[in-house]
C-alpha cells in the first residue's frame, strides 16, 4: 500500500499553540470537504510506501512531524504510519477537519482540529488539544458556540480567513469581541513569508 501525498517539507508550525515549533509537514492528498475559501493544494503529486515515507521524514533534522492535508483521517494505513514514526521517537501532531475520529488518533501527541462552519453536521471528533475555527463569515460566531459543545479541547482559536491573498482580520476581531474562551491564531507563516 502506498500513501497519496502532496509534499513533505520541514518548516516552522505557523499557527495555534505550537507556533514556531520546527516540524516536518507530511501533507496527504485528498479531502472529504470542499470549502469555498480553501487555499490548500491537496491534489496528489506522488505516492510513497510506509518505509519510504518514514525514510523521507528521517532525512530532516527535527524529531517533530505534523500529519496534515487535505485530510489525514481519510487515509488508509495511518495506524501503521503513526506506530512507525513513534518507534523512531517522533512527536506527532495531526491537523484534521474533525469529520472522522479514527482510533489511531489516540496514539498521537497532539490533535489540532479545524471544523468548518460550512459543514456543521459533519463534525465527528469529540476531543482535541486545540480547535481552530476560520472566521470565514460572521456566522462563525454561532458555529463557535456549537463547536464548544461538540469538541472538548484545551485551547480554542479563531483564525482570520484569507481570500485571494487578503487576510480578513476585521471579521476575526469582530467575532472574538463577542466570544468568550477563544483566542486569535494567525497563520504566521503567511505573514512572515515562510512555508
Amino acid at each position: 500500500m502506498n500513501y497519496p501525498l502532496v509534499e513533505i517539507f520541514e518548516s516552522l508550525q505557523g499557527e495555534g499553540r505550537n507556533t514556531g515549533r520546527p516540524v516536518v509537514f507530511v501533507r496527504f492528498a485528498g479531502c472529504n470537504l470542499a470549502c469555498p475559501w480553501c487555499d490548500t493544494d491537496h491534489a496528489k503529486r506522488f505516492e510513497l510506501s510506509l518505509a519510504d515515507l518514514v525514510a523521507e521524514v528521517k532525512t530532516h533534522r527535527t524529531k517533530s512531524v505534523i500529519l496534515t492535508g487535505g485530510e489525514p483521517t481519510i487515509q488508509q494505513g495511518m495506524d501503521e504510519l503513526v506506530a512507525a514514526l513513534k518507534a523512531e521517537g517522533y512527536w506527532i501532531g495531526v491537523e484534521t477537519n474533525g469529520t472522522n475520529e479514527p482510533a489511531w488518533l489516540a496514539a498521537v501527541d497532539y490533535v489540532a482540529c479545524s471544523p468548518k462552519a460550512e459543514y456543521p453536521d459533519r463534525i465527528r471528533l469529540t476531543k482535541a488539544n486545540e480547535v481552530r475555527l476560520v472566521a470565514s463569515s460572521e456566522a462563525v460566531l454561532d458555529f463557535a458556540h456549537l463547536v464548544r459543545t461538540r469538541i472538548a479541547a484545551t485551547d480554542y482559536y479563531i483564525s482570520p480567513c484569507e481570500r485571494d491573498g487578503t487576510i480578513d482580520f476585521a471579521t476575526a476581531k469582530s467575532i472574538l469581541a463577542r466570544l468568550d474562551g477563544f483566542s486569535l491564531s494567525v497563520q504566521l507563516h503567511k505573514i512572515l513569508g515562510f512555508r
